[in-house]
């Protein structure tokens, strides 16, 4: 599979389960806008065959190279970016959860989920995009987002893109962030507002902002339910001191980023 036929495949999928993408994307090309995507992000789990490195492998394939490394404590995650050396293509960021940081409980339903994935699964080409391949009972969903939201999301809705990312920068008629998040709070959208809305800031060369994620229907053994899926994110990028727009990611900023698909921000 090809990278641009990969990055279609995956904004597919993403736009069905977050509507509310394609509405903003429209919205600003109505004001004449082009939109670049500035990253995409994925979460997995720190385990043999879906962990980081395994999840890259079709980037790697393409040309892309591991270009920072991230730690989030507190939420038990750890992250890389990669980058291609053409400046045109989006960054990809990938997080896993370290399951042996969670609690016994948490570990045991999650491995369980895992060890149900089925071998030709992972021989696919387009694994990385290719949904949840197991089946999960809400009351396991709603046991781990006591503990994890991460954990929940990606138990109810597996291996595809989290979310793209608007690259600010290329917007004509916003002038920064501030004014792409009054623009879209007029049009009806919510935003993650933890940590203010704007995470970060021209000190450390980067501005985040993003969307709170859409709700979507989601098949759980015994019956669909009603859970947080995707978000789209704006990114706002600063040059440093050789004048080079900065081109990573700051984990302060990541780890409020990550709370727009928590239930308890909404």
């Amino acid at each position: 599979m090809g990278l641009l036929e990969l990055f279609d495949k995956l904004w597919l999928d993403y736009s069905a389960l977050n509507p509310q993408a394609g509405r903003i994307h429209g919205l600003l090309e109505a004001r004449g806008e082009k939109l670049a995507n500035d990253h995409i992000a994925f979460r997995t789990f720190a385990h043999p065959g879906i962990d980081i490195a395994a999840m890259a492998k079709p980037f790697e394939r393409h040309g892309y190279v591991p270009a920072g490394d991230y730690v989030f404590t507190e939420k038990k995650l750890t992250a890389v970016h990669y980058q291609h050396p053409d400046p045109a293509l989006p960054k990809i960021f990938i997080s896993q959860i370290h399951m042996e940081k969670l609690s016994a409980g948490a570990r045991s339903l999650l491995l369980g989920l895992i060890n149900r994935i089925p071998p030709a699964f992972l021989a696919r080409e387009d694994w990385i995009a290719g949904g949840r391949p197991w089946e999960v009972e809400y009351t396991s969903y709603e046991a781990l987002e006591r503990e994890s939201e991460y954990a929940a999301w990606m138990s109810a809705f597996g291996f595809r893109a989290n979310h793209f990312t608007v690259f600010a920068n290329g917007l004509r008629t916003f002038p920064g962030l501030a004014e792409l998040n009054n623009y879209l709070k007029s049009q009806g959208f919510r935003l993650n507002a933890g940590g203010g809305e704007i995470k970060g800031g021209a000190d450390i060369f980067l501005e985040q902002s993003s969307t709170l994620a859409n709700e979507a229907e989601v098949e759980f053994i015994g019956g669909a339910r009603t859970v947080p899926a995707c978000y789209y994110e704006f990114a706002r990028r600063y040059p440093m001191a050789d004048g080079k727009l900065f081109q990573g990611f700051n984990d302060k900023s990541a780890d409020k980023i990550f709370e727009s698909t928590d239930r308890k921000a909404r």
